[in-house]
């Protein structure tokens, strides 16, 4: 889906424990080079190649990867991503991030009772098989060497400016981007875009620290946003400023 020029929305879709659901990377592109950002769930990287595409910018033009946080639908399909493409790919993440992604530590959600919670909610008809390598990856998520570490406030120059947003509380490192010409911020995982088409702040049940979560979005407030693009429940515009003021003050309760 455009978003505006050299923006595009990619839409997946994936079956997560026994269901439909879709997740929504962000491509950034000029005549250049392509810059992705977050890498969707393990297997799924042949999916995220072909919506590159499907976005008019060939895959061999592809530069750089941005993982806004360490959760394992942003990351899973990381590895295989950048050993897909044929030109060198550089992976750029915060610094707080770095070593979950690269699995020198455990990912901070994937604790042994949330994992059997995982495998709980699966409806009882997937097979055995299933449930075993879903218990696998979780308990193994799929790593992959970050390249280059970026800081709340960083420039990267390119596309018209990408700053770099640290924006802690979902993850230990969370960080959003704000696209300075298009006045867009891919938002990652700190707000999320409900059935209804809202705008909702963090959700207690899935964040690390929901009060530093919140208080993140104060931060966020701060910028001049058109639009904002969430990894799940895609595209919101329209008082996009205002929306995310009244979110930062406390005035709406998170999505459930």
């Amino acid at each position: 889906m455009k978003v505006a020029n050299g923006v595009e929305m990619l839409e997946i879709s994936a079956n997560v424990m026994g269901r439909a659901s879709a997740y929504n990377p962000t491509l950034i592109f000029n005549d250049q080079e392509a810059i992705l950002v977050d890498a969707g769930f393990p297997g799924q990287a042949e999916a995220v190649r072909k919506a590159i595409e499907r976005a008019v910018a060939p895959f061999d033009r592809l530069s750089r990867v941005i993982i806004t946080h360490q959760d394992i639908d942003h990351i899973g399909g990381l590895a295989d991503l950048v050993k897909a493409a044929p030109q060198k790919v550089e992976v750029l993440a915060s610094a707080g991030e770095k070593p979950y992604i690269e699995g020198e530590k455990p990912l901070v959600k994937m604790k042994p009772e949330v994992i059997a919670r995982i495998e709980s909610m699966l409806p009882p008809e997937v097979a055995e098989g299933r449930r075993r390598a879903l218990r696998a990856v979780t308990e193994n998520p799929p790593r992959a060497n970050v390249d280059r570490t970026v800081a709340d406030a960083e420039i990267i120059d390119c596309c018209g400016g990408i700053t770099v947003i640290a924006v802690p509380g979902h993850t230990p490192g969370h960080i959003c981007l704000y696209l300075q010409e298009a006045r867009i911020l891919v938002a990652g995982d700190a707000m999320v875009v409900s059935d209804d088409g809202q705008l909702m702040g963090p959700n207690e049940q899935v964040a690390y620290d929901i009060r530093q979560a919140t208080e993140s979005l104060r931060k966020l407030a701060g910028y001049d946003i058109e639009k904002v693009i969430c990894y799940h429940g895609g595209l919101y515009e329209g008082g996009a400023n205002e929306r995310i003021a009244t979110l930062a003050a406390g005035g709406l309760s998170p999505i459930s």
